[in-house]
């Protein structure tokens, strides 16, 4: 079972189930992800593969990589990123991944980083709710007391306020895939994803939906009281 791959965020739209009900969903495109190296236990202390995604032309890499790219036989990649698998010897170089690898109810986490929105007070950034905005009022969208004069004297580090919010990586887990275009390499998850339309996201096999679905532990005997 593949554990991951690479994909760019095409967009959002909305389907309708067989039973006329709306679903919001986010398209996501898989084309041009390749294999490129394997990791092994013996040589590299685990066990993953390397894909890579958006070509790139190989005379715009350095020396060292285009050493690297030319060993795997697929061309050179914008994005390189690594994923665990039990087995990799499955994986040869130059393979391609396509939408395929996935069914309709397959449960996924998708990672990517979210928009960029620059400095912002705590409002925003940090949902306060703000002052009152009549009877004479100058508190608004003030942040408020961080912290006493007499003790301690200084603010607390983490003390929430304004500063640069977005551009962060978020992770958004247990995601469902509404539907697998297997032609266009195109698939369509219910809900939103970090990120832009554009940008580049990947996408795991979940790990929340195989706990969910084993069986609950046997309950432990206990002895009776006499």
């Amino acid at each position: 079972m593949r554990s991951g791959v690479i994909a760019q965020k095409m967009g959002m739209t909305r389907l309708f189930s067989e039973a006329g009900l709306h679903v919001p969903v986010t398209v996501l495109r898989l084309a041009n992800c390749q294999v490129l190296a394997h990791r092994t236990k013996d040589k590299n202390g685990y066990t993953a593969v390397q894909l890579g995604f958006a070509p790139k032309k190989m005379q715009r890499v350095s020396k060292p990589l285009q050493g690297h790219f030319k060993k795997g036989g697929a061309g050179a990649f914008y994005l390189l990123r690594e994923f665990t698998v039990d087995d990799a010897e499955g994986f040869r170089p130059g393979q391609t991944i396509t939408a395929a690898v996935f069914r309709p109810g397959d449960r996924v986490d998708v990672a990517g980083t979210t928009k960029g929105k620059g400095f912002q007070g705590g409002v925003k950034r940090h949902h306060w709710r703000g002052g009152r905005a009549t009877h004479g009022s100058m508190f608004h969208r003030a942040p408020g007391s961080i912290g006493a004069s007499a003790w301690p004297s200084r603010t607390f580090p983490g003390m929430r306020g304004a500063g640069r919010h977005g551009g962060t990586r978020i992770t958004v887990r247990n995601l469902k895939i509404v539907r697998v275009d297997a032609d266009r390499n195109l698939i369509a998850v219910r809900g939103a994803v970090p990120g832009p339309s554009g940008t580049y996201v990947t996408i795991r096999r979940t790990k929340v939906a195989q706990r969910a679905a084993a069986p609950p532990p046997a309950p432990k005997a206990t002895k009776a009281r006499k």
